[in-house]
């Protein structure tokens, strides 16, 4: 069975060759066309790696695992991901160290429900080559006692419940365009200007986990919604407020009807902009 996923992805690319001529390119930040070595080349000379998704984008998850591979293959790597919360790190932890089985892991880590499909095949190949493996992103319930109760509410946190997230007080800049952009895109009643501080806290957080494992002469590759670290904001703007000196690299997806059409709007998202077809099958 956890071969399927694999199966019908290569199945599927290859009927998108077949008919469209390839079901994805890869353009640098000024949308000039580069190619996957040359990318991997690049990539491979960071500190940290900032992979944004689409989190049901089947061909963007294969990516994924591929440009994982490619850059594992020329550097020793540490993973991450928004995917795992914070206080869920032990549990990731002994699995991937193969302390404990499978089913156990499932248990005691609140898993995406496309987990599966989607972060499997990353937990793997983790587990396969004795990776570290980092949960990153603040505990859910944090950033939603953020939403409604504003910053003083986290003054609430326990000791030991605040080591799960960026140290308080945390920066915020409120005129950071992604954060701005935040406060337009719901209806007005499900909005308040702590929507765009609950995100924030999960950027600072993720920050904060991905500078705090940083290993000696490793490169490490997170894995996060491409709103996270799009446009040099998020992620990457905490960490590089809090560590400048680190070379951070990012990447982004975008979905298109001509891959080979790359659309401006798009221009500097990211260092390497994956412009997938936009038919390409979703996993939810």
């Amino acid at each position: 069975m956890k071969y399927i996923y694999s199966v019908l992805i290569a199945l599927f690319v290859g009927s998108v060759f077949a008919s469209n001529g390839q079901p994805y390119q890869i353009y640098n930040a000024k949308g000039k066309k580069v190619t996957y070595k040359q990318m991997i080349n690049t990539l491979g000379k960071s500190d940290v790696v900032l992979f944004g998704e689409y989190h049901n984008n089947s061909l963007g998850h294969w990516l994924q695992l591929k440009v994982t591979q490619s850059l594992g293959e020329k550097r020793e790597l540490v993973l991450g991901a928004e995917m795992f919360e914070a206080d869920n790190q032990d549990g990731l932890t002994n699995y991937v160290k193969g302390k404990i089985a499978e089913e156990e892991f499932e248990k005691e880590v609140r898993l995406w429900n496309n987990y599966k499909g989607d972060y499997r095949p990353l937990v793997e190949y983790a587990k396969q080559n004795k990776l570290s493996f980092v949960a990153t992103n603040v505990p859910r319930r944090y950033a939603s006692l953020l939403f409604k109760g504003g910053m003083e509410a986290l003054d609430t946190l326990k000791i030991e419940e605040k080591a799960w997230i960026a140290p308080l007080p945390f920066p915020y800049d409120p005129e950071l365009p992604g954060y701005k952009e935040m406060l337009t895109m719901f209806a007005a009643d499900h909005v308040n200007e702590n929507l765009p501080k609950a995100q924030a806290i999960k950027d600072a957080t993720m920050a904060h986990f991905i500078q705090t494992n940083i290993e000696e002469d490793k490169l490490f590759v997170h894995y996060n919604g491409s709103y996270h670290s799009n446009k040099y904001e998020g992620i990457f703007w905490y960490l590089k407020n809090d560590a400048p000196q680190l070379k951070v690299a990012t990447i982004t997806m975008v979905e298109a009807d001509q891959v080979e059409h790359f659309e401006k709007l798009n221009l500097g998202l990211a260092d390497f902009i994956l412009v997938i077809d936009a038919n390409i099958l979703k996993s939810f």
